[in-house]
């Protein structure tokens, strides 16, 4: 599903990432811990394309991304990953319907058909009656369901989280996670998610650590 075979990454003298080697299979639910700086982030955004290594491969779904170029690649995540964020990053102008609509629009999927799957995942999460609110409207365990509902827009295989129960508090941040459990119950997608909460990781099948630049766990 997702192979990461050495990779390396430096900011300036700074190396962040020092040869980084992990897989994830099918319907895995991985946790990558670490203190601040320990280049969690990067790995992950790296993982996700979104951020180039200097120095290695990955390979999702048997596709080696490094291969492809600038337009290619952007496709390929659209349509293979999805992504929650610690801040959402919803559009402030959109409502909840619209943002999570996005990713639909971008793959060019009928319109009528995108905005049918995205009223489901509202109903699933929850959501049906806050649809066309916007952002701001929202509290913080809302706007995270509807970047939930974003990110599954497409029928991603892999959803990559970074930090998502970060803003969120106590009773939010478990029900946040069983909302990924019950996702991978049912549509046996991989996750891969960077926290710094240890009792969060341990409900993950899997956990990592990245300690100076490896992991070391």
């Amino acid at each position: 599903m997702i192979i990461v075979e050495n990779i390396r990454k430096s900011y300036g003298k700074l190396e962040v990432l020092k040869g980084i080697n992990l897989n994830v299979e099918k319907g895995e639910m991985v946790s990558i811990l670490g203190s601040s700086g320990a280049g969690k982030t990067t790995l992950l955004q790296i993982m996700g394309t979104l951020l180039k290594a200097d120095s290695g491969k990955v390979i999702i779904n048997d596709v080696e991304t490094n291969s492809l170029n600038a337009k290619a690649l952007a496709k390929f995540r659209n349509e293979a990953v999805g992504f929650v964020f610690q801040f959402h990053h919803l559009l402030p102008e959109f409502t909840a319907l619209e943002n999570i609509c996005i990713p639909g629009y971008i793959r060019k999927t009928n319109k009528k058909a995108v905005e049918q799957k995205a009223l489901e995942l509202l109903e699933r999460l929850g959501l049906s009656q806050r649809k066309d609110h916007k952002p701001a409207e929202l509290s913080g365990g809302e706007k995270q369901r509807v970047a939930i509902a974003r990110a599954l827009i497409n029928n991603p295989e892999i959803i990559l989280a970074d930090e998502p129960s970060g803003n969120l508090d106590s009773k939010n941040s478990i029900e946040l996670y069983n909302i990924f459990l019950e996702l991978r119950k049912d549509f046996n997608q991989s996750f891969v998610i960077v926290t710094h909460n240890e009792k969060h990781a341990e409900l993950t099948d899997r956990k990592l650590i990245i300690k100076d630049g490896v992991i070391v766990d």
